[in-house]
């Protein structure tokens, strides 16, 4: 493994553990020492790193896959928390201010996505500007954002509140639900139309 990607992978790990954190404190979840998040992440993420850096010797795919994991691990949590952030701030957990609120996070973590995969996972570091590029990956998250806000939106107001949880939570599930289906459409997006080789 090189020594930047265990660095890297300890660094978002911590971040990652930070913005759960909040996630957790605004859903109203309680966890005992629920501060060690930010402890217990970094070692998690440098194991999972090493793991797909051994694979990843033989065939690439598994260690961009694995650091596209990593980042859009951390990319959930911005996503999340900036979410939740914003319903502490405004008191507000559905309707269209819901929607909007999902759209701005989810605009800041896909931001945060292609400098992250653009240097880190696909190492496209060498080509500081390639023509089209960034076109290429605002169409590609332009569709990801209508699957993330889509989905989202639709399990928070029109399926509506489930199983007597709150509604930050009920809105933190649907955000992450919307995420996973978002994960595959950025992958396989960002491998073969955005960054490809």
């Amino acid at each position: 493994m090189k020594k930047t990607d265990a660095i890297i992978s300890i660094i978002l790990g911590f971040l990652i553990g930070v913005f759960f954190f909040v996630v957790l404190k605004n859903v109203g979840i309680k966890i005992p020492y629920l501060w060690t998040l930010m402890i217990v992440f970094p070692p998690l993420s440098l194991l999972g790193m090493f793991i797909v850096s051994s694979l990843g010797k033989k065939f690439l795919i598994i260690l961009q896959a694995g650091k596209f994991v990593l980042v859009g691990a951390f990319n959930t949590f911005i996503d999340l928390g900036v979410l939740n952030i914003l319903i502490w701030i405004s008191g507000v957990a559905s309707g269209a201010w819901y929607s909007v609120f999902k759209g701005i996070s989810f605009l800041i973590a896909v931001t945060n996505s292609y400098f992250w995969n653009k240097h880190w996972t696909f190492e496209k570091r060498k080509e500081a500007f390639v023509p089209g590029e960034f076109s290429k990956f605002l169409a590609v998250t332009a569709i990801g954002l209508f699957i993330n806000v889509g989905i989202a939106s639709f399990i928070v107001n029109v399926i509506g509140l489930q199983f007597e949880v709150s509604k930050a939570m009920w809105a933190t599930i649907g955000a992450f639900t919307a995420t996973f289906f978002a994960w595959i459409w950025n992958f396989l997006s960002s491998k073969f139309i955005v960054f490809k080789s």
